[in-house]
């Protein structure tokens, strides 16, 4: 079986090393705009055989926390090239993560004071961190037929304008409770139209963006991550070990470059997946206590059980710029400084030491 410094190819990429950088809100976007220290600690992790970044809004109300990054405008799209343009100087490789938060949202965050959208009129139960304090999530507002067909050509718009940018693709955030997820759980999902019910029907709107972002901008461009029992942000699921493998064989046709599974503990989910799934499949393994927690090491297991043909980890590279030389020399590693991980400046972003510093 493979190890992490065997190449992978995902899509027209011929990737150097099976140690992806995951994706991971760090809420330092002012205004939504990457910044240049975006583009510095990108390209401190360029070594990453493949960089996708954290989650980026495809529209005003797909945003779900404050300082995150968008791609739905000219301003947001020229500040995302500094960005792209550091990693591939340095040899690297990117995609971006376009999401959007659905119910995960706040009218705080939007200049009309809107409501969140959702599926259906239920609310997450959490609540949106501010500097002046905890917001809870509203009930959101239920999108109608219309207006689920203008949130798909946002995704669509976000996924050319980010190719625009100069990404080498786009991962379409299907977990974590999101837009897509909430869709996907029949927790959140209540809807009596072509939209909800059966799993053919709460499958319809991911496959529907996942659709429309390959006709933009390629399949070979477009990955798709999903966490399945994941319940995150309020989610609740029903029937996770059949849904997600179906949904595997219904995204399998659109030849997408890769499938993400953010895994929450149950292997067995994640293997029925990966039987499911003709393509290269990209794993965030959940950490046993045995490997002390270390994502690292849990990615090296599985791809020895051949269960994921890359794995994606995320608080061991924003703690180690060159996580892939200390994985070679077997460590040390940095730990991630908690306190740090959301807003601030460069503490805790692009001052973590490399190996010799």
């Amino acid at each position: 079986m493979p190890g992490y410094f065997d190449p992978v190819s995902i899509g027209p990429l011929e990737l150097p090393n099976r140690l992806f950088m995951a994706p991971m809100t760090r809420s330092r976007a002012k205004g939504g705009l990457a910044t240049e220290l975006t583009a510095e600690y990108y390209a401190q992790r360029a070594s990453a055989g493949l960089i996708i970044t954290e989650a980026a809004q495809p529209s005003t109300i797909g945003q779900g926390y404050i300082d995150t990054p968008g791609v739905h405008t000219a301003d947001q799209v020229a500040a995302w090239r500094a960005t792209t343009g550091a990693v591939h100087a340095r040899g690297g490789r990117i995609f971006l993560q376009i999401m959007h938060g659905g119910r995960i949202g706040h009218p705080h965050l939007y200049p009309d004071g809107a409501r969140p959208v959702a599926p259906s009129p239920i609310a997450s139960g959490e609540s949106l961190f501010t500097p002046e304090g905890m917001l809870e999530h509203p009930v959101p507002r239920e999108l109608s037929a219309e207006e689920i067909a203008d949130t798909v050509q946002d995704f669509a718009d976000a996924a050319r304008n980010a190719v625009d940018a100069g990404f080498d693709g786009v991962e379409l955030h299907g977990a974590n409770g999101y837009l897509i997820h909430q869709f996907l759980a029949d927790g959140s999902n209540r809807r009596t139209d072509g939209y909800g019910g059966s799993p053919a029907r709460r499958m319809r709107f991911a496959l529907e963006t996942a659709a429309a972002v390959t006709e933009a901008v390629g399949p070979e461009r477009v990955g798709f991550r999903v966490s399945p029992g994941n319940t995150f942000n309020g989610i609740t699921e029903s029937d996770t070990a059949e849904f997600y493998p179906a949904l595997a064989r219904e995204l399998a046709p659109l030849g997408l470059a890769y499938l993400h599974v953010m895994e929450v503990g149950d292997r067995a989910v994640t293997k029925a997946v990966r039987d499911a799934w003709p393509g290269a499949l990209v794993l965030n393994p959940t950490a046993a206590p045995s490997e002390g927690g270390r994502t690292v090491h849990a990615g090296a297991d599985a791809l020895r059980e051949g269960a994921a043909d890359a794995i994606a980890v995320g608080s061991d590279w924003l703690a180690n710029p060159d996580l892939d030389a200390r994985v070679r020399a077997g460590g040390p590693f940095n730990e991630p400084d908690a306190a740090t991980f959301y807003g601030g400046d460069h503490r805790g972003y692009t001052d973590y030491p490399r190996l010799g510093d």
